[in-house]
């Protein structure tokens, strides 16, 4: 069986001004959310991707990933906020 995402359209959702700059830190932050868990399994930084070696080539500080990775994670969190914004929650910074 082949798998068929099934993704919500956003296509109309207008994001807020000034979005983009919290993308980045949160952007960052889910990279070391993920590499801490990584980390937590016994993953250490290798050359290439190896499950029984444990070995990630991505195990690096955000700031050195290539920026189609920076990239990925930007459109995922970009997408999530779009989908808040979509389901009637509102995305507000509080002074």
């Amino acid at each position: 069986m082949k798998f068929q995402p099934s993704i919500i359209d956003t296509s109309d959702v207008i994001l807020p001004e000034g979005i983009t700059e919290i993308v980045e830190l949160l952007a960052k932050n889910t990279h070391e959310v993920w590499a801490s868990g990584k980390i937590r399994e016994g993953y250490v930084y290798g050359i290439e991707l190896n499950e029984v070696k444990k070995t990630h080539p991505s195990l690096v500080p955000y700031d050195e990933l290539a920026e189609s990775q920076k990239d990925y994670d930007r459109n995922t969190l970009l997408e999530t906020i779009r989908l808040l914004i979509k389901l009637g929650y509102d995305i507000e910074r509080r002074r």
